[in-house]
């Protein structure tokens, strides 16, 4: 019955129920963070297990122990960019005028994480159909790479709908700069944070760790696999 429950408050959180107009102009969003924690967790270790299947189908060495550290690692990733963004996203929001408190712009952000989580899982089957399917190490990479981007997108659509209710003027330009805010510290930290959390996906033929040391970052990275995917 509590697995229901959450399954229902997921589908009330895609179709907006708990971001209304009359909410976000109060000020007040009523959903419980610890509810949202919980529904991101589910979702982010849904698609986790997804991603890590590559290591199962493609050889990779302790593979048991790469889909475990997948499943953690993406619920985790989320997670830890919010704690590390949170403070300055509510310090710029609060600057620009926006009627939510501190609580309720935590609980507005984890409304747009469950909502890019819940994106993930759906997208599930089909990493791990591509990850029986393929042998590129750099394929199924950028795979995961676009459908974080997809997922990432759609979450902004929210958040961006959202915001237009929770300032008084939304044509202010302080509201729009906001949110441009929001968008730049959120998915350069995510980036990064995503970097210093790998690997997710486990190379083949590669002994497994847990992490891998932090040289060069993340979008030279993803410049370097188009480059191998191609070669």
């Amino acid at each position: 019955m509590e697995l229901r429950n959450y399954a229902l408050e997921v589908d009330g959180t895609l179709r907006g129920r708990y971001t209304s107009p009359d909410a976000l102009q109060s000020g007040e969003i009523t959903y419980s963070a610890r509810r949202l924690v919980a529904s991101c967790l589910a979702l982010g270790m849904l698609y986790g297990l997804c991603m890590g299947s590559f290591a199962f189908f493609r050889g990779a060495q302790e593979p048991g122990r790469q889909l475990v550290a997948a499943t953690l690692k993406v619920p985790l990733l989320f997670l830890l960019t919010l704690v590390v963004t949170f403070p300055s996203l509510y310090v710029f929001s609060a600057l620009a005028g926006s009627r939510l408190t501190a609580i309720a712009t935590l609980r507005l952000l984890l409304i747009a994480i469950t909502v890019n989580l819940a994106v993930l899982a759906g997208f599930g089957p089909v990493i791990t159909f591509f990850a029986s399917c393929t042998q590129s190490y750099p394929f199924i990479k950028l795979l995961n790479v676009l459908l974080f981007s997809i997922a990432g997108v759609l979450s902004l659509v929210l958040l961006r709908r959202s915001l237009d209710h929770a300032f008084d003027d939304w044509k202010d330009r302080r509201a729009r700069a906001v949110f441009l805010v929001w968008i730049v510290v959120y998915s350069v930290v995510g980036a990064q944070m995503g970097w210093v959390l790998r690997p997710f996906i486990g190379t083949p033929l590669r002994r497994f760790e847990w992490f891998r040391d932090h040289d060069s970052h993340f979008f030279s990275n993803v410049l370097e696999t188009v480059r191998a995917l191609f070669d």
